[in-house]
């Protein structure tokens, strides 16, 4: 089975900080709500490289859901991409994020790396006691300056030597 590279947007793709030069501003409108999100072209060709580079299959997993392919993936270069469909809870069992069921739900027996700017120790415990789940890498971004090149370097890393890799 092919690995799973899952990517959030807030955070990751868009930062929360002011953003590098390379970035360029967007204004985006989701219903009656206008966003200004920032994101950087580069990313685009990085993620898919990784793609490529490890034979791993690129989703979204984000609040964004669908709206990431119609918003995001033009912006940056990506083809429409899966979504993780994210169940919306008001409370967590462990203290885990309110997306981190669905992830584990979604990836089921396939290995993953999952880019979020909120992963935290309560959702890798989460993950570890989840029946069935295979193994799995946790990136957690800094929200104020986004997802980094060593970030894709670690994911490659782990995916190579943990021999999830299917790279061509």
């Amino acid at each position: 089975m092919r690995p799973l590279l899952l990517v959030d947007v807030d955070g990751v793709l868009n930062p929360m900080g002011r953003p590098a030069p390379d970035f360029r501003r967007y204004r985006c409108t989701l219903g009656a709500v206008t966003y200004t999100v920032h994101l950087n072209p580069a990313h685009g060709t990085r993620l898919l490289d990784l793609a490529l580079a490890t034979g791993a299959e690129l989703a979204w997993a984000t609040t964004w859901q669908d709206h990431a392919n119609e918003w995001i993936s033009p912006r940056i270069g990506l083809p429409r991409l899966p979504v993780v469909p994210i169940e919306r809870r008001r409370s967590s069992e462990h203290g885990e994020a309110a997306k981190t069921p669905s992830v584990a739900a979604y990836a089921g027996r396939r290995p993953f790396v999952w880019f979020d700017d909120q992963v935290w120790t309560e959702d890798e415990e989460y993950l570890r006691v989840h029946r069935g789940l295979a193994d799995f890498l946790l990136v957690r971004v800094d929200p104020e300056h986004g997802l980094t090149r060593e970030h894709l370097a670690l994911a490659q890393e782990w995916l190579t030597l943990s021999g999830f890799s299917q790279g061509r």
